[in-house]
């Protein structure tokens, strides 16, 4: 059995999530100590044990440990179990996180899958759906995978209520080598308001709008109605040939249209200005399905801890090696097979 220190790196939840991936895909048995350690409330939240149950679920494990709260888990994978898996949060906290679980495992089953995940699609400090849909899943199609998203309800934090399906067929994905952005294709905005006021969502985008010289058909603002609010999303995205960024805002009471507005358009500035292809969020979750391509690369401005507790977590599983190195004004990110 393979014992893990939650506490190691940025010790938090990733550590979880990608530990019951590669024990999934390997049927190694593993103990998680110190689970999400270096959080203010430590041990499993709602969110974090649903992605046990999901796991356990799609691989017939044994697993001791997985009750709220808990800080340690023994997790024993004994068959991977594709077919239609339901699986409820309860709460707000992130379908997208359970998806990030058990997507790498299926993608190896030896038949489709069908998974629906219910709670929130757009939470603070994990990747919304709108950042699946534009950033993630099509460097993942790139790769080969063939996968089917949708977002059938919205679930904006702190209500949830959401609700998304995907349907995977499982294969063989290709190595992805992304060292360049390609031709910029341009910039759009989309503001999602619950129960919050019209003018929000519009005073959101007319910032975004002037910030980039964008056109009204790179505007979207959607009113989801009441029953998944209230609540407010502002995401921006810079599309290149080759790679998507989003910079997701929420907005908050007593905090004016206009500055969440900013804090969305300084992260895309920020990146426009840059040259590396791969942003800080998208560069953690490209590692595992590069490792089940068995290779592949890419540069990142820099190295987040999310990114470097990852990879270090990786590399403790039998299979490819993780290696970063500095690379001109950023960092490369390289897979490779193990030596012998």
């Amino acid at each position: 059995m393979l014992t893990i220190n939650g506490a190691a790196g940025e010790g938090g939840g990733q550590i979880l999530r990608t530990a019951l991936s590669l024990s999934v895909l390997q049927r190694r048995p593993i103990r998680i100590e110190n689970i999400r350690a270096c959080r203010p409330k430590p041990g499993l939240m709602r969110q974090h044990l649903t992605c046990v149950k999901a796991a356990a679920q799609i691989s017939a494990a044994d697993v001791r440990g997985d009750v709220l709260g808990s800080t340690t888990l023994e997790f024993h994978p004994r068959a991977l179990a594709p077919g239609h898996h339901h699986f409820a949060i309860g709460t707000a906290g992130s379908a997208m996180l359970v998806l990030q679980t058990v997507l790498p495992p299926l993608l190896r089953a030896d038949a489709p899958s069908r998974i629906t995940i219910e709670g929130g699609t757009h939470n603070p400090l994990a990747p919304s759906a709108t950042f699946f849909e534009y950033a993630f899943l099509p460097r993942l199609r790139e790769m080969g995978a063939r996968v089917v998203f949708d977002c059938e309800r919205v679930g904006l934090f702190p209500a949830g209520g959401g609700r998304v399906v995907m349907i995977v067929e499982p294969g063989e994905l290709t190595p992805l080598a992304l060292l360049a952005r390609g031709e910029r294709i341009g910039i759009r905005a989309q503001a999602l308001i619950a129960g919050v006021p019209e003018h929000v969502a519009l005073r959101e985008l007319t910032h975004v709008a002037d910030c980039f010289r964008l056109r009204r058909e790179h505007l979207q603002h959607v009113d989801l109605g009441s029953r998944t609010g209230p609540g407010n999303v502002l995401s921006v995205i810079a599309e290149y040939r080759n790679v998507s960024e989003v910079a997701t805002a929420f907005g908050q009471r007593g905090v004016p249209a206009e500055a969440v507005a900013q804090g969305a358009c300084d992260e895309i500035q920020a990146y426009v200005d840059g040259t590396a292809p791969v942003g800080e969020h998208l560069s953690d979750q490209l590692l595992l399905p590069l490792w089940l391509a068995g290779e592949g690369e890419f540069q990142t401005a820099s190295i987040s801890g999310h990114l470097q507790t990852n990879a270090d977590l990786i590399n403790r599983f039998d299979g490819p090696r993780v290696a970063i190195r500095p690379d001109g004004n950023g960092h490369r990110v390289s897979v490779r097979a193990s030596p012998g």
